[in-house]
């Protein structure tokens, strides 16, 4: 893989937009929208770039883990459900002269072949300094380096 690309994990509540749902999408791409935490935004506005991949995490589910693979196909551009009163993710204090928040588009690359639960990425200490299996950490968007990226997907 290309040595400039970057690794990240997103996460989605599977029954609102799971792995299936951008797999059946038109072109298999679709707007990550939603993001509402600063911290995610700026990964997403100021680390993604066209080509970086991102693991599909289904989120808030009977079994949490990371489900596909996706690949971000656009960068950082304002994100329109925040301008949207009736779009559950309004933000009156966005507008669009001055967007407080962003959206990238993302491109299904392929799905697992099996859930990898966190529970089983929690008992893997090669995974100890990776952000999802620290206490407390509730990010929707989150890097992976190479060596976690490598290591998940021999868990495959």
């Amino acid at each position: 893989m290309d040595p400039a690309v970057n690794y990240w994990l997103m996460k989605s509540e599977p029954e609102t937009f799971g792995i299936n749902d951008l797999k059946n999408r038109p072109d298999q791409i679709e707007h990550w929208d939603g993001v509402r935490n600063y911290q995610a935004r700026n990964m997403m506005r100021d680390g993604m770039k066209t080509g970086d991949l991102a693991f599909f995490y289904h989120s808030n589910c009977e079994t949490p883990g990371i489900a596909g693979i996706m690949e971000i196909v656009k960068e950082a551009y304002p994100d329109h459900t925040a301008f949207d009163p009736d779009d559950k993710h309004f933000d009156p204090k966005s507008e669009p002269a001055k967007p407080s928040w962003m959206m990238v588009d993302v491109k299904y690359v392929r799905t697992l072949s099996r859930i990898i639960s966190l529970a089983e990425l929690k008992q893997k200490p090669e995974l100890a300094d990776f952000a999802l299996v620290r206490r407390g950490n509730r990010l929707s968007v989150m890097p992976v380096n190479k060596m976690q990226w490598d290591f998940i997907l021999s868990l495959e």
